[in-house]
């Protein structure tokens, strides 16, 4: 046995031992006061049933317990039979010795095994005791009571080995479902793998790649230009340089599915206050950022979601706001996780069709994982960005 299975054959096995020592403690005792065998016989005859019980506990009670039939328990279930019939020869007749002799075999030993050697077990001592009795009454009562444990032995035995075919049977479907769900968590793997990296390499080559091209089609252009038309080479520079931001806007685009390093070392909130920081320390500006409570603990991907809007809303204060001051809050609402950037600058109309990603960006993020992005702003000033994410 092994895991789950050895651990509950530990924590039961107290009841066989219980019952072990009380029906062999019973034997041994009736044995000593059975008056129909001489006193050394009786004696000779306890003695070895109590070697039964002095050999289970030194020889056989850990092997039982721990590693099932094997060469070792077979030899230690030969000498407690021959302990057994020891105590027959010296004048034991008590049949009861087999209620703990019979589950014991099939502790030992295979069903197939088992219940043969069950049958000889009961059948060699009934054979002697009956040549050595008188009556034929006490006869056919001990061969009918033999009978009785040989069947009920047997119909044990039937019934475990069925048990165990069962068992093994279900440890080799439950092998080969583990190794089912491993060959099939390998393939998704796989195949999320190169659906990812396929479709990275698709973007690339429909953007980045053709970006670039045309910005070095247009810088060589310029090039040749440059002394004899330089207004034409302007021209060409002008949209070399907006082929270029382009290019940055897709791959900033392409990276934000990525998880970002901060959020490797530290926790969403100590990432987001480094990002305020950061913020004021390049730009002067004031930024105020509250964390309000503990957060739970989100999915990574919510986490990127929300850090990704905070150093957007941040950068785009920083860019197109001309604010003062900035405030970063974090907080839980109606069990869900709650952004909000706000800033004092120039406001904006968030109806207004927006040349930029940022937005844009940030709202399928937000969708991607169950949230919503809003935007307050106006004419009159002031901007407040709040993203609300499953908690």
């Amino acid at each position: 046995m092994s895991g789950p299975e050895q651990d509950a054959g530990h924590r039961w096995f107290w009841l066989w031992d219980a019952y072990f020592t009380v029906v062999l403690g019973t034997i041994v005792a009736l044995t000593l006061y059975e008056e129909d065998i001489p006193v050394t016989g009786r004696f000779i005859a306890a003695g070895l049933l109590a070697a039964i019980g002095i050999n289970y506990v030194a020889w056989g009670r850990r092997p039982i317990l721990a590693e099932g039939p094997d060469r070792r328990l077979r030899l230690y279930l030969a000498s407690q039979l021959a302990l057994y019939l020891g105590s027959v020869l010296a004048g034991a007749d008590d049949p009861m010795a087999m209620f703990v002799l019979g589950p014991m075999i099939f502790m030992c030993l295979r069903p197939k095994q088992a219940i043969p050697v069950f049958v000889v077990a009961m059948l060699v001592p009934t054979l002697l005791t009956l040549y050595g009795l008188d009556s034929v009454s006490a006869g056919v009562s001990m061969v009918t009571m033999m009978l009785a444990i040989t069947l009920m032995g047997s119909v044990f035995g039937i019934y475990t080995d069925r048990l165990d075919r069962q068992s093994e049977e279900r440890k080799r479907l439950i092998a080969r479902l583990e190794d089912s769900q491993a060959e099939v968590s390998r393939l998704s793997h796989e195949a999320g793998s190169a659906a990812e990296r396929e479709r990275l390499a698709r973007e690339i080559h429909d953007t980045l790649a053709q970006g670039f091209t045309s910005i070095v089609t247009l810088t060589q252009a310029a090039e040749s230009e440059v002394d004899t038309n330089p207004s034409a080479a302007r021209r060409h520079l002008e949209l070399a340089g907006r082929t270029a931001r382009e290019n940055l806007a897709e791959a900033r685009a392409m990276v934000t599915a990525l998880a970002p390093p901060a959020l490797g070392s530290s926790s969403l909130e100590e990432a987001i206050r480094r990002q305020a920081e950061r913020a004021g320390e390049d730009s002067g500006l004031a930024v105020r950022c509250v964390v309000d409570g503990p957060l739970p603990k989100l999915p990574t991907a919510t986490e990127v979601v929300l850090l990704r809007a905070a150093q957007e809303s941040l950068a785009n204060v920083l860019r197109h706001a001309g604010a003062r001051t900035a405030s970063v809050e974090l907080s839980v609402v109606a069990g869900r996780v709650r952004l909000s950037v706000g800033d004092d600058g120039r406001g904006f109309d968030p109806a207004a069709p927006a040349d930029g990603f940022g937005l844009r960006g940030m709202r399928a993020r937000a969708e991607q994982v169950g949230g919503e992005l809003t935007v307050h702003s106006g004419p009159d000033g002031g901007t407040r960005v709040n993203l609300e994410v499953p908690a």
